[in-house]
């Protein structure tokens, strides 16, 4: 494919640019000003910006030219046909680009102001191929704002080739990086074209070639985050609902796997088996106990072959939780899977176990027949009936939600004790709760069915949540706790995953404004009780807007209004 930049909208270029920044987009109209700005803002100015438009069709090429024709740094290249990734757009600039340092940046994306000063520094300090940076990540859901992979650029080093360093794997990102631009001539280094997942690849074979890189501790991108978004609009990562998606993602394992050998890097492939094992099929497994029967089957064939090549010291660097995940997906109990995947990251115990002759405890109703499924199965050392009571894992499961009179809801739980850590007989527990500052507390009892189960059921008023008196907006998940004398255990409530929305409004009571509470499935993550406030009335029309303009200082203003609002909703 040959293309060539719009000419109109070229810049007649003075001097040569220390760095060029590619933006790619596609149907990103809203958002490229955006992205664009953050390059304008820049501390180093001596910049090319180039916007890389995937044969857009909504009115990206109207807003690119009109970004151009603002700033001489700018220039818009347009690909004659859609690509449909992100490789080729951006090889396209490369090939046209006149700095000798290159970047790259996503139009729904922003460079930090002094990411292109830092970055160029480090390369100054000292010639190594490539620089990288620490990666800020941004809820655009919540706004809230973390590091990606903090612990990778948390130091600043030189490192003398990936075998010094091979856990930088997990850091695949190329856009967190600047290139030199003689490195990937020399090494006609390209984004791979034809496939997703391209930068796993690209920076794979970035990593294996470069004699030595510089990490710095500065952040130098900007990744906005959206989980959430609709299907048809969410980005490759967030399409993992498609077994296309697998497939796309095993293939570029299977493309890395294939580099490593003919470049002689086979000494880091346990260390990128475990990237695979730990990122990737991690992102999959959460996911698990919320895909059908048809999907899990396609799903199995796809990844099992490939999890058979792995090496050995991969799967044992990992939380045995996750190994029972990969076991059990391997061995074909699907729907055993979905149960522990569940639990992942939360410590939550398996239904039940088995123990052998020799007293080692499996996951499950029996001894696992092969050595391999022994192996990955074996949860002895997770200490079910040994370890300190306040980490003692439990499984709490609500097994049914029924709507009550005004704003209650009834929950049928049953607990599941595999370690026979809880004395025979009846069990006092408490559901705890907190969309304020302070925790609700409604204690209810659980009573033994057989060795191991306990069931009972709780009345959870919302109404008599103690929430500000200037409303609350948000969601919270109820937990469950056990004791055992002083020793207190908090573990996490899960939900059924589907089951009818219920709602109800929480009138004045006890100092809270109105507002209308959802419960729900969590639908996502580990599948939790969802409790949505919405504040409605005067708490929404009057007190938030209040407190929001008053802030720290409402103080009793706020409080009166508060009293006063109640006085007149009853």
């Amino acid at each position: 494919m040959t293309t060539t930049p719009d000419v109109s909208a070229t810049p007649d270029l003075i001097a040569t640019p220390d760095v060029t920044v590619t933006v790619i987009v596609y149907n990103d109209a809203e958002r490229l000003p955006r992205a664009v700005a953050s390059l304008r803002r820049q501390t180093h100015a001596n910049i090319e910006i180039i916007i890389s438009d995937d044969h857009s069709t909504d009115n990206t090429p109207e807003v690119a030219r009109q970004l151009a024709s603002e700033d001489d740094r700018v220039s818009y290249l347009r690909l004659p046909e859609n690509s449909g990734g992100c490789s080729a757009p951006r090889n396209r600039a490369l090939d046209i680009a006149h700095a000798p340092y290159l970047m790259f940046l996503d139009s729904d994306d922003e460079l930090p102001e002094r990411a292109v000063e830092l970055l160029l520094a480090a390369h100054r300090e000292r010639e190594v191929d490539f620089v990288m940076g620490a990666v800020e990540r941004i809820r655009v859901d919540t706004g809230r704002t973390s590091t990606w992979m903090p612990h990778l650029v948390a130091e600043r080093r030189t490192v003398e080739g990936i075998e010094a360093e091979p856990s930088l794997f997990f850091e695949h990102l190329s856009t967190s990086k600047m290139y030199r631009r003689a490195f990937l001539d020399r090494n006609n280094l390209r984004f791979p074209e034809g496939i997703h997942y391209e930068d796993q690849l690209f920076s794979a074979q970035a990593y294996c070639l470069a004699t030595a890189f510089t990490v710095i501790p500065d952040p130098v991108y900007r990744w906005y985050i959206a989980p959430y978004e609709a299907a048809e609009s969410a980005s490759i990562s967030n399409q993992r609902h498609k077994l296309t998606n697998v497939r796309d993602r095993i293939h570029v394992q299977r493309l890395i796997d294939a580099f490593l050998v003919s470049s002689g890097h086979e000494a880091v492939r346990e260390a990128k088996d475990y990237k695979f094992l730990k990122h990737d099929f991690r992102m999959y497994a959460g996911d698990l106990p919320f895909r059908d029967e048809e999907w899990l089957t396609g799903f199995a064939e796809i990844v099992n072959p490939y999890l058979a090549e792995l090496a050995p010291g991969a799967y044992a660097r990992l939380p045995r939780a996750e190994r029972v995940v990969l076991r059990l997906v391997q061995d074909g109990r699907l729907e055993e899977a979905q149960l522990a995947a569940r639990g992942l990251g939360h410590g939550v115990a398996p239904r039940e176990t088995t123990m052998d002759a020799a007293g080692r405890v499996y996951w499950g109703g029996y001894v696992p027949e092969s050595a391999a499924s022994r192996r990955e199965l074996d949860v002895t050392d997770l200490g079910l009936d040994s370890r300190p009571f306040a980490s003692a894992q439990f499984r709490h499961e609500i097994t049914r939600v029924e709507r009550g009179p005004a704003a209650t809801v009834t929950l049928s739980i049953r607990t599941y004790d595999p370690g026979l850590r809880l004395p025979v007989g009846p069990q006092v527990a408490t559901l705890l709760l907190a969309p304020g500052r302070r925790r609700m507390k409604t204690p209810f009892r659980l009573d033994p069915v057989r060795p191991g189960v306990f069931e009972g059921t709780v009345r959870l008023d919302l109404a008599a949540a103690p929430l500000p008196l200037n409303g609350f907006a948000g969601t919270r998940h109820p937990v469950l706790q056990l004791t055992s004398g002083q020793l207190r255990n908090t573990a996490l409530l899960l939900a059924p995953l589907i089951f009818p929305t219920l709602r109800a409004r929480v009138d004045y009571r006890g100092g809270a404004l109105p507002h209308e509470v959802t419960v729900e499935p969590e639908g996502r993550a580990s599948g939790r009780l969802q409790l949505r406030w919405t504040p409605v009335g005067v708490t929404s029309r009057v007190i938030r807007p209040l407190a929001r303009r008053a802030g720290a200082k409402a103080g009793s203003r706020l409080r009166k209004a508060a009293r006063l609002a109640g006085a007149l909703a009853r």
